[in-house]
Formats: C-alpha cells, sequence, structure tokens
C-alpha cells in the first residue's frame, strides 16, 4: 500500500523548487504541465498528462519516491479537452478518475512507495484554502484534502520560502511527524522524515 502526499501552494511559493535537492534516481517526476523543473538538474522527468501513462510509471517500482507535478493540472487539461461538451457527465468523470489515481497511488504500488502530488490552491467565499478541483463532486462529496495524512502547504514571503506543517488549515500531519509547525521547503528532507516516521525503506 502506497502512501499519497498532498503539497499545496499558490504558484510561485516553491513547490517545484523544493525537489532541488534529490539525485538522478533517487525519485521519478512525473511532469502533467511538461515545463522546464526552475533549478538545474540531470533530473529526468516523464511529461504526460495521460492517466494510463501516469499509473504505470507508478507502478513499475523504478523508484520508490514520484512526485506528480503539478497535479491539478490533470482536471484542468481534461475540462479543456472536452469544453465544448454540455452537461455534467463530465465533470463525474474528472473527479472519478482523479479518485482513480489515488487508488493506484495506495493499492498498486509498494508498501514504500511515497508519492507526492504537487497541487494548486484556491481561495473559497469564505477565505478558506483548499487544493483547486473543477467541479463540484470532489469538493461535496469527496474533499481532496481529506484522503491525505500529510497535507502540507507551501508558502513564501519573497524571500524565504517554507512548508507549513499543521496549524494552518489545510495543513496537517501526524502528530510527532515534525517538531515544528515551519520547515524548509526540502521535499527530500521530507521524504526521510516521512520515511523514517512510518518506517519505509
Amino acid at each position: 500500500m502506497g502512501i499519497p502526499i498532498l503539497v499545496l501552494g499558490a504558484s510561485g511559493t516553491g513547490k517545484t523548487a523544493s525537489l532541488r535537492n534529490f539525485k538522478k534516481g533517487e525519485v521519478g517526476i512525473i511532469n502533467v504541465a511538461s515545463k522546464p523543473l526552475p533549478f538545474k538538474t540531470d533530473l529526468g522527468t516523464l511529461n504526460t498528462y495521460d492517466y494510463d501513462e501516469i499509473k504505470a510509471a507508478l507502478m513499475n517500482n523504478k523508484c520508490k519516491t514520484y512526485v506528480i507535478d503539478d497535479s491539478q493540472y490533470l482536471l484542468a487539461f481534461a475540462n479543456f479537452q472536452r469544453a465544448y461538451e454540455k452537461g455534467y457527465d463530465k465533470f463525474t468523470q474528472f473527479a472519478v478518475d482523479f479518485k482513480l489515481l489515488l487508488d493506484t497511488i495506495v493499492h498498486g504500488t509498494t508498501n514504500d512507495t511515497v508519492v507526492y502530488l504537487l497541487h494548486h490552491t484556491e481561495v473559497t467565499d469564505t477565505g478558506a484554502v483548499k487544493a483547486k478541483t473543477i467541479g463540484k463532486m470532489l469538493d461535496q462529496q469527496l474533499t481532496v484534502e481529506g484522503l491525505f495524512s500529510v497535507v502540507l502547504l507551501a508558502q513564501t514571503d519573497g524571500e524565504h520560502y517554507s512548508f507549513i506543517t499543521n496549524g494552518q488549515p489545510p495543513a496537517k500531519t501526524p502528530i510527532g511527524m515534525f517538531d515544528s509547525k515551519e520547515i524548509p521547503n526540502d521535499l527530500k528532507a521530507v521524504d526521510k522524515v516521512i520515511r523514517e516516521y512510518w518506517g519505509l525503506k
């Protein structure tokens, strides 16, 4: 059973940059928007927004750590592809496809596989911060953040970049996993802590 981790943040808050300390072969990066990484690296990426290709990559066990960057574009690109279709059935399909991806992470990968979904945020009418979605099904019937035991919130003041671990919704982490409510935006260091906490390889 694999573990999905949600990393939320507005564009420019350092989500992708948090991959900078991984070395080649340590992480499999699925680049949904096919954009260049924001740092010099020899890390390769799989550029695709096809769900079947993504699920196949996750299940091939070549890596123990995967990153889907940026996962909200899976919903956005599907919506653009079917923009001229009328009716609500397509929105149901968007939600189902995204949920099936999460099911693949949990049930289709090995017990020591960790998959990070880097995902944009949006602000609701009440001022709450949440994962950006399309349609109402993911929000009203599922609540995306509720499917993750770890939700990190990326933030920046324009100079310093960090992750919020808890105390500022929707950020949340298990009790005792992190010593601080704010940590550096270093996803490799985060991965080490998560693996030690849950006894993963």
